[in-house]
Order: structure tokens, then sequence, then C-alpha cells
């Protein structure tokens, strides 16, 4: 995160929060609240939490406690979590009945974006959440993206390139974060039209660990082969099969050879799912006259 952005983010946090220097005011007690009464936060943008940091999160507590309380606010179902969702995770794993808390009045719109702040904070969010955060917050409570930018520290382009992410398909996002690819190499898929067609290059990009340049030079040579009609998969395709009809040609005209010599040979070719199956059976002596 920039300089910038993490003043901003100070900024924010203490105008919200009101925590600025550690001070406790009446506002800002510290209270021990039960677990089982704070809700999740419905803006939280982060989709999935490592069970090997929760772990860990969980035996510093375990040690030392909750050095930070964690916020909430009073909302329509009782208390609802604004900022520490990993803290308040690791203190259920640990079997814990309370936590400190701070409570803070604040709207819906000051809840989503610190909760998209927070991680963007911690970079825990991969960048389809962070896309999908940013996509709610618009939607949601009629932000522009350059308004939005001056909430979190972020320049317009950055969160208009983000969001141009959710242009592929759940499926094409779902292996791209299974995968653990980059975001330049997402962003260079967006130029492909169709699900497949990105899902198959994605597939090569990951079997041959293409680099951010090879994807875009791969991608290059695919459009271009659009344009004059004849994609450069097929061109391959179309080769491999005229040098499987030369290998199975150069074994039949082995096997005749052998009959004209006098052996009883022959050929057996059987078709399967993923593969051919080629079977010669040649004598040990040749066939009497």
């Amino acid at each position: 995160m920039s300089i910038r952005a993490v003043i901003v983010v100070k900024e924010q946090l203490v105008r919200l929060f009101g925590l600025a220097g550690g001070a406790n005011t009446p506002a800002n007690a510290v209270q021990e609240l039960p677990l089982n009464a704070i809700k999740p936060n419905p803006y939280q943008p982060r989709r999935q939490f490592s069970e090997e940091e929760l772990s860990e999160l969980a035996d510093s507590i375990r040690q030392y406690g909750v050095l930070q309380p964690v916020v909430v606010r009073p909302g329509p179902r009782g208390l609802e979590l604004v900022a520490g969702e990993r803290r308040l995770r690791a203190c259920k794993m640990l079997g814990l009945q309370t936590i400190p808390a701070v409570v803070k009045e604040l709207s819906d719109q000051d809840l989503a974006v610190l909760a998209l702040v927070e991680n963007l904070q911690r970079e825990d969010l991969n960048f389809f959440e962070e896309a999908q955060g940013y996509q709610r917050l618009l939607e949601e409570f009629g932000l522009t993206q350059e308004e939005l930018a001056k909430r979190i520290g972020k320049s317009q382009s950055t969160i208009a390139n983000k969001i141009r992410l959710l242009k592929l398909s759940p499926r094409v996002q779902a292996v791209i974060s299974r995968e653990i690819i980059t975001e330049r190499h997402a962003r260079a898929l967006l130029k492909l039209p169709g699900e497949e067609q990105q899902l198959s290059t994605l597939e090569k990009i990951v079997e041959k660990d293409l680099t951010v340049q090879e994807t875009e030079d791969y991608i290059a040579r695919i459009l271009q082969g659009m344009e004059k009609g004849e994609h450069p998969q097929r061109r391959k395709v179309v080769r491999i099969y005229k040098d499987m009809r030369i290998f199975f040609n150069t074994i039949q005209q082995a096997v005749q050879e052998l009959q004209r010599v006098g052996f009883a040979a022959r050929v057996e070719k059987v078709e399967k799912d993923e593969y051919y199956e080629v079977t010669v059976l040649i004598p040990k002596k040749p066939a009497q006259e």
C-alpha cells in the first residue's frame, strides 16, 4: 500500500472510530462483549480465511490476550462487526465467551468502506474480492469511481482496472484464484471473446508457466489467427493429425514388407478415449510355402 493510501486509511479510521493517539474516551470505552452477540459484517469482502493464519493468531491470543479490541456497531440484527474478523474467529476457535470491543455508531456506507479498507491495508484480498468490494460500494451507495478512490486512497484508474476483471465469468475467476496467477495474466484474458476460449488459454498459461509477456504474445497470436479466420491451435491440431497418419503409414509399410518376405505379420489399431493403441504381430517363423 502506498504512503498516501496509508495516510488516507489512518485519517478515515480516526474520523470514524475516534481512536486517535490511543485515547480511551468514554465514547471509545472498551467493553467485554459476548462473542455470540456479534453478527458478521454483511459487507465483508473477503471470502476465504487461512486456517493456518487463524491458528497462529489463536495461539498468540491464548498467550497474550486480544491486544487490540474489535469494533462493532449497533445494527438492525443486533451488534454487527466492523473491524477485527480474524480476531473474532480466532477467539471462537479458542472457545472464549467474550472479546474486548468498542461500540461505534456507523452508517452502512462507512461500514462497507471500512471493511474493504481494513482488508486492503493488510493486503488480504485477492484481486477478484477487491474488485467485488469496489463494485458493491459503487452499486449500493451510488458512489462514483472518483469518490470511491478518494475514500480509500487509490487512483480512479486502479479501481476501473480492478472492476474490469469482473467481466471474466465465475468459472474463469475460480480457476484463476485456484491457480494463483497474477492480475496482469487475468487482464490479458479479457481480450479473448468467450468463456471457453479464455479457459483453454488459461490452461495453456498454467501448463507452460507462461510469463505475463509470453501470455500477451500468445493471446495476440490467437487474435491474429481469428482475424484470418483460422485459430493457431487449430493449425497445430491439423499438423498433429498429419504426423499421426505418416506414423501409421510407416508402420503399415513395414508390416507389408514383412508379409512380402513370407511373414504373416499384421497390425491392429484401436482408438481409445485418450490415445491410439497400435499392436504389431510378427510370427517367430515365416509362413510355410
